[in-house]
């Protein structure tokens, strides 16, 4: 055999092995978001403490930047093209009556998800402090009550 037939045998051998006639199948939605409450406790924030609120703000940016500017847009006003392409009703974050718009109710909905389509970030997605920093955050820096808009 030469060494130019090595890597084609190789990933004959690895197709060959790995494949086991069924295709993965991810844990339903539902049940992730049922284990998620089981694991979730206001205590995983107890510990969560900022030097400056302004480190938690620019952390809570990435990682909104990251994990959430898809779904609820730069502004938290949720009318993306991603959320209408895929008919989403993907709420504001900024509407004066937003019914998550405490820090233990926006810590327990980044943790948990919801069934309407927000994901499980709590299952290892994102840390305690993550969800913490993306919280103060939507909070403190988003909403218009904060920033006077």
């Amino acid at each position: 055999m030469t060494k130019r037939a090595l890597p084609g045998l190789l990933l004959t051998f690895v197709l060959v092995t790995t494949a086991c006639g069924h295709e993965f199948e991810p844990p339903d939605r539902g049940e992730r978001i049922r284990q998620a409450e089981l694991t979730y406790s206001p205590a995983l924030f107890d510990t969560v403490t900022w030097a400056e609120k302004q480190d938690a703000y620019v952390l809570g940016n990435e990682v909104y930047v990251e994990k959430c500017r898809k779904c609820h847009g730069p502004l938290g006003r949720g009318q993306t093209d991603y959320g209408r392409e895929r008919g989403l009703t993907i709420p504001s974050l900024v509407e004066p009556q937003w019914a998550y718009a405490s820090m233990d109710s926006l810590h327990k909905t980044i943790y948990v998800g919801h069934e309407e389509g927000m994901p499980v970030y709590g299952d290892g997605g994102i840390s305690p402090r993550e969800i913490d920093a993306v919280a103060s955050y939507v909070l403190d820096v988003l909403r218009p009550e904060v920033i006077g808009g």
